[in-house]
């Protein structure tokens, strides 16, 4: 299977229907005051979803052709997935990361986007994520609030 390939926005934007389906996913995170055994600082909190699949993955889903840019396909998903306690999020272009387009199984454009939340908002977003449509049918609800290493060496003593 061929590697995906980086993208910048406006070069992925120009890859559409009916070769090529886009799809947006987040990374909603909180900063996190706790710490793991009252020792290892735990940094932040990661919203992730158990997908149908068995798979650990970031909310989100393809764009339909009726919403208008990425942002509005996204919006819809995260409502969608994540549910009531979602009905305040706003993703913006201005939360956008990156772009990969792969071709293989099929054509799609990858979009991510990363959103900071108070750790306030992502609990209430996973206390109301049972009522969400897609709940228990493509998605169900995970945090992550483990400790986050620096790759250049340990960060807690």
């Amino acid at each position: 299977m061929a590697e995906p390939r980086a993208l910048p926005r406006e070069e992925a934007l120009r890859l559409g229907p009916p070769h090529w389906k886009h799809a947006c996913h987040a990374l909603l995170y909180a900063p996190c005051p706790d710490r793991l055994f009252g020792k290892i600082p735990l940094r932040y909190a990661v919203l992730m979803q158990m997908r149908f699949d068995g798979r650990l993955g970031f909310p989100g889903g393809f764009v339909d052709r009726h919403d208008t840019s990425l942002e509005e396909g996204l919006n819809r998903e995260l409502c969608e997935e994540l549910g009531p306690g979602a009905a305040f999020l706003h993703v913006t272009e201005r939360d956008y990361m990156s772009s990969h387009a792969s071709e293989k199984p099929q054509q799609v454009v990858a979009h991510f986007y990363v959103k900071q939340l108070s750790l306030e908002e992502l609990r209430n977003i996973e206390d109301k994520a049972t009522r969400a449509k897609d709940h228990g049918l493509e998605v169900g609800m995970e945090r992550y609030t483990g400790p986050v290493l620096d790759p250049a060496g340990p960060d807690c003593e």
